[in-house]
C-alpha cells in the first residue's frame, strides 16, 4: 500500500455559517408542515397548534443534547460516532444504520409530496415520474462538491423562509383588513366544536405525525465534519431553531386556521378521497380566491420538499463514510473523491431512495402515509438513541472532570423528559391502526441489526484469526 498513490481525498470544510444556518433550517420546514399537517388536522383541529409547540420544544431538547457532542468533537457520521464510543459497539452500529434508512425513508416521502406538489397543476402527470425526475436533479447536485450542495440548499431554505414570513404577512392583511372574506377570523380557532374539537385524545392520536415534521432538525449534527468554525457556528444554529419552530410552525398554522374554519378546510381536502393530495397552505388560499398566492405556495411548498430531500441526501453519504471510517460498514464507501465528494456513498443511497419511485407507481394513493410511520419509527430509535448516548457522553465528562463548552437544557432530567417522550410517542402509536405495524417493526429491525453485527464482527475476526496462525 505504500507505495500505492492515495485514491482518496477528504471532506472539505466549504460550508460556511449561512449555509449551516439554512441547512438547519432546510431540516425543519418540509412536508410534515405542508402536507403532513393535512393529516394532523384531521384528528386534532386547532389544537394540533399546542401539538407542534410541545413536539417543536422536545426536538430543541433532543438538538441541544445532540449540539452539546459535536461541538467537542466536530466529526462525520456523528450520530453513530458518540453511540459508538460512549456506549458500546453495537448502538454505534445500530444508530448508523438506522438513521441512515431514516433519511431514506425521510427521501422517499419528500420525492412522494413533489409529486402530489406537481399533480396541483399538472394532474394528468403520475406522481411516479415526477419523483423520478427529481430523484436525478438531487442527486446530481450532491454529485458535485459541498460548496454547490451548500448553495442549493441555501436558496431553497431561501425561498422557503421569504414565502412562508409573506404567507403569514399576507394572511395578517387579509384578516386585520377583512379583505378575507366573513369567514375569516381569529375566533375559528375555538368556534367550530372548540381548541379541542375531537378532544385532547385527537391530538394525544395526531402526536406520532407531527413529530414526522421534526425529523430534520437532526440533520445538523452531519455538517459538523465540512463546517468552517464548527464550534461557533453550531452552538447558533441549533439556539435558533427554537424561534424557527415558533415562527414558521406556530405562527403559519396560527394564521392558516384563522382564515378559514377548520373543518371546511379538512372538507376540501378530502374531497378527492385522499387526505393527503394537496398542501393545506395552498388550499387555503385557492379558497378565499387567491389563485396568484395559492400558486405561488405550491411553488414553495415543492422546494421545501426538494429542500428536505437535499439534505437527507448530502446527511445519509456523510453518514456511510463515518460508519466506512468506523467498520460499520462495507470498506469502499470512505472511498472521497479528490473533489471532497463521497461519491460511492451518494450512490449507494441513491441506489435504495430509488424505491420510492416504484411506490408511487404501485400506491400512490398510500405511499406517503405508510413512508411517514415507517419515518417515526425510526425517528423514535434515533431520538432515543441520541438522548441516552449523551447521557453517556456526559457521564464521561463528569468522570474526566470535562466541562461542555455547549451544554444541553437539564442534564440528566432533559434526557429523561426525552426519552420518556419517546416512550409515549411509541404508546399512541400503537392505537393507531394504520401505523401500529411500524411499531411491531422495530424489534424486528433491532433484531435483524444485531444479526447484521455479529455477522459483521465474525468476518473482521476470520483474517485477523488466519493472519495469527500464520
Amino acid at each position: 500500500m505504500s507505495g500505492q498513490p492515495s485514491q482518496s481525498g477528504e471532506l472539505k470544510r466549504g460550508l460556511k455559517n449561512r449555509h449551516i444556518q439554512l441547512i438547519a433550517l432546510g431540516g425543519a420546514i418540509g412536508t410534515g408542515l405542508f402536507l403532513g399537517s393535512a393529516g394532523v388536522l384531521k384528528s386534532a383541529g386547532p389544537s394540533m397548534i399546542l401539538g407542534y409547540a410541545i413536539c417543536g420544544f422536545i426536538a430543541f431538547m433532543i438538538m441541544r443534547q445532540l449540539g452539546e457532542m459535536i461541538v467537542e468533537e466536530p466529526v462525520a457520521g456523528s450520530f453513530s460516532h458518540f453511540a459508538h464510543k460512549y456506549w458500546g459497539g453495537f448502538a454505534g452500529f445500530l444508530s448508523g444504520w438506522n438513521c441512515w434508512i431514516l433519511y431514506i425513508l425521510v427521501g422517499m416521502s419528500e420525492l412522494t409530496a413533489v409529486g402530489k406538489y406537481i399533480h396541483y397543476w399538472a394532474p394528468d402527470i403520475p406522481t411516479w415520474a415526477s419523483a423520478a425526475a427529481f430523484f436525478v436533479l438531487i442527486n446530481a447536485i450532491n454529485l458535485a462538491n459541498v460548496k454547490v450542495f451548500g448553495e442549493a440548499e441555501f436558496w431553497f431554505a431561501i425561498i422557503k423562509v421569504v414565502a412562508i414570513v409573506g404567507m403569514i404577512a399576507l394572511g395578517s392583511y387579509l384578516l386585520v383588513s377583512g379583505h378575507g372574506g366573513p369567514q375569516a377570523s381569529v375566533s375559528n380557532l375555538w368556534s367550530h366544536g372548540g381548541f379541542f374539537p375531537n378532544g385532547v385524545s385527537g391530538l394525544v392520536m395526531a402526536m406520532a405525525i407531527i413529530m414526522f415534521s421534526f425529523g430534520g432538525l437532526e440533520m445538523l449534527g452531519f455538517t459538523a465534519a465540512e463546517a468552517d468554525k464548527p464550534k461557533t457556528v453550531i452552538p447558533k444554529a441549533i439556539n435558533q431553531v427554537i424561534y424557527r419552530i415558533l415562527i414558521f410552525y406556530i405562527g403559519a398554522l396560527v394564521i392558516l386556521l384563522s382564515l378559514t374554519p377548520w373543518d371546511s378546510l379538512l372538507e376540501t381536502l378530502n374531497a378527492s378521497g385522499d387526505s393527503y393530495s394537496g398542501s393545506p397552505f395552498v388550499q387555503v388560499f385557492s379558497m378565499l380566491g387567491s389563485n396568484t398566492a395559492a400558486h405561488i405556495l405550491n411553488f414553495v411548498v415543492l422546494t421545501a420538499a426538494l429542500s428536505v430531500y437535499n439534505s437527507g441526501t448530502y446527511c445519509n453519504s456523510r453518514m456511510l463514510l463515518g460508519m466506512a471510517e468506523q467498520g460499520d460498514a462495507p470498506k469502499g464507501l470512505a472511498k472521497i473523491d479528490k473533489r471532497g465528494v463521497p461519491v460511492r456513498s451518494i450512490l449507494a443511497s441513491a441506489a435504495v431512495t430509488l424505491v420510492a419511485v416504484l411506490l408511487n407507481y404501485l400506491i400512490p394513493q398510500h405511499a406517503l402515509e405508510l413512508l411517514m410511520s415507517l419515518v417515526v419509527a425510526t425517528l423514535v430509535i434515533n431520538w432515543a438513541m441520541i438522548s441516552y448516548s449523551h447521557f453517556k457522553f456526559r457521564q464521561h465528562m463528569n468522570k474526566t472532570k470535562q466541562t461542555p463548552l455547549f451544554k444541553a437544557l437539564w442534564y440528566p432530567y432533559g434526557n429523561y423528559i426525552c426519552l420518556a417522550f419517546v416512550a409515549f410517542i411509541l404508546g399512541v402509536m400503537l392505537l393507531i391502526p394504520g401505523i401500529q405495524i411500524s411499531v411491531y417493526a422495530i424489534p424486528v429491525w433491532v433484531v435483524f441489526m444485531w444479526v447484521c453485527y455479529v455477522v459483521k464482527n465474525k468476518r473482521s475476526v476470520q483474517p485477523v484469526v488466519a493472519a495469527t496462525a500464520k
